[in-house]
């Protein structure tokens, strides 16, 4: 094996598939020159996929042979037009003529399948000849399987045809939908590299797909499953992130959150490359105290991204408003990306990608994501999908990236607690809570964990009004506040009073 990027220097280049995401996962591209399985079931999007690659070496000066056997010319045109792409230049050959349905030419009981097969073959390797293309798709092998009747006569029509291909110089997609018997793996022998696409339904939400590249010989690709969708344009891969590879340099002098107390509570502000987990009960104003550290990012002209996921967009924009942090200024002025996400919709693996491209292309410096209980408990099929987080997370630190994490917690009051436990996770965790004092719910927060600095160890009550957030002195007359049970200790130190 090679180190990574790296093919050998004995073997064949890579030929770009016109998917980026998936010309990352493979170092480069396909090895050139070869034979690769691209199999999954119907819909997955084998046959998209294919329109890329052919598109792609159009786009090279590279000639291009679509052969179909399952599908006409005009059902191809109509995908690729779906994609808003054109076939144009790409040679179609449907092998099956439509003449080919006539009586003369249909096969009686008495003919044999061998000639049906060995035809079909000869039509494949007449029309390459023919053309002589550098880049062929064969859709599908299941006619060829049907026709062949048996596993030994199959095996040898494909090696001859990968023989075939081999003198031509041609990289030769097949495509298969894995209508074979389970476990039948004769074309993972046969083939240089083979590619796996999946399709799943959740019991709510919109199905997923993710890929895996199964074998490619001489090449060190990225292993694993990678998420993807089809959108228009074609087929966008979302590459397994692995935090290592991502490292830069960065200051690591603690920014301000905009407010002076809450600064001393963090011991001297929020540190780039760490992530701080905002966690109370709803209504608190955990989300109110990460738009105020938003702000304050943005008035310094860095630029940020905002996920939303539990509240609608119109409300929090209206809200923050309200109380005096304007956020559509800076929509505007193309500084804050803010998006709502529907998790019902959305796979881990597009998440990461979009935060991926917030920081690597938009040059995000502060990232929020609000709040991950519904990111987590919308994907509950995902079974690691907190080991995906971590991945996550590990990415913003090594990039210099300040992230803010918000998390629910069941309750208002008393013992509060949440279904999964992420403050693992968090460089810093910051905790608000509700108590009551003189007849009044009035609002704490306290931060209970840095792994950077040396932070107060208090407990402050801050107040939400028009002017945004104030915060006071510490509390030093009440006991038990984070428990959930506060009690007044002694003393007759005043508490926030309305401005």
């Amino acid at each position: 094996m090679h180190s990574v990027g790296e093919i050998s220097d004995h073997g064949p280049k890579a030929l770009p598939t016109g998917i980026s995401g998936l010309d990352h996962i493979l170092n480069g591209g396909l090895p050139s020159q070869r034979l690769h399985l691209i199999e999954g079931t119907p819909g997955a999007g084998k046959t998209t996929l294919a329109i890329n690659f052919l598109l792609q070496g159009q786009e090279v000066s590279e000639s291009g042979l679509y052969i179909t056997l399952s599908e006409t010319s005009d059902e191809l045109r109509a995908a690729a037009a779906s994609h808003g792409l054109s076939l144009d230049g790409i040679d179609l050959f449907e092998l099956v003529a439509e003449d080919g349905f006539n009586s003369e030419n249909e096969q009686s009981l008495l003919h044999p399948s061998e000639f049906e097969l060995g035809e079909t073959v000869r039509g494949v390797i007449s029309q390459v000849e023919k053309t002589n293309p550098t880049r062929v798709v064969v859709d599908s092998l299941s006619e060829l399987r049907l026709l062949a009747q048996n596993p030994l006569r199959y095996r040898r029509q494909i090696l001859a045809l990968k023989h075939f291909f081999a003198r031509r110089n041609c990289t030769v997609l097949m495509l298969d939908d894995k209508s074979a018997e389970p476990g039948d793996l004769q074309l993972h022998s046969i083939a240089h590299g083979v590619i796996s696409l999946e399709q799943n339904a959740n019991d709510f939400g919109a199905e997923r797909r993710r890929l895996r590249v199964i074998k490619m010989r001489g090449l060190d690709y990225r292993g694993g499953y990678h998420d993807f969708t089809i959108q228009r344009g074609g087929l966008c891969v979302y590459p397994r992130l692995v935090a290592s590879e991502h490292h830069r340099d960065f200051d690591a002098e603690p920014v301000t959150t905009g407010l002076e107390e809450l600064d001393a509570l963090l011991g001297g502000g929020l540190p780039p490359g760490t992530n701080t987990l905002l966690t109370g009960p709803a209504g608190v104003g955990k989300t109110t105290t990460a738009i105020r550290c938003l702000i304050s990012a943005l008035e310094r002209g860095k630029h940020a991204a905002y996920y939303l996921f539990d509240e609608r967009l119109a409300t929090l924009m209206k809200r923050s408003e309200n109380l005096g942090m304007d956020l559509q200024p800076y929509i505007d002025n193309g500084q804050l990306n803010l998006r709502q996400i529907d998790p019902a919709e959305l796979s881990p693996g597009e998440f990461a990608g979009a935060i991926q491209t917030s920081v690597e292309q938009d040059n995000a410096e502060m990232v929020i994501i609000d709040s991950l209980n519904a990111y987590l408990h919308a994907m509950p099929s995902d079974n690691f999908l907190v080991l995906q987080m971590h991945e996550l997370l590990s990415y913003l630190s090594q990039q210099g990236i300040v992230s803010i994490m918000i998390l629910g917690l069941h309750g208002v009051t008393g013992d509060l607690r949440t279904d999964l436990d992420v403050s693992y996770l968090a460089d810093n965790v910051m905790m608000l809570r509700f108590f009551e004092a003189k007849g009044t719910v009035k609002k704490s927060m306290a931060v209970i964990k840095t792994r950077t600095t040396d932070h107060e160890r208090t407990i402050r009550e801050f107040k939400i009004d028009a002017s945004g957030i104030r915060i006071g002195e510490p509390l030093t007359d009440f006991e038990h506040i984070l428990s959930g049970n506060p009690r007044f200790s002694s003393g007759d130190e005043p508490l926030l009073k309305d401005a």
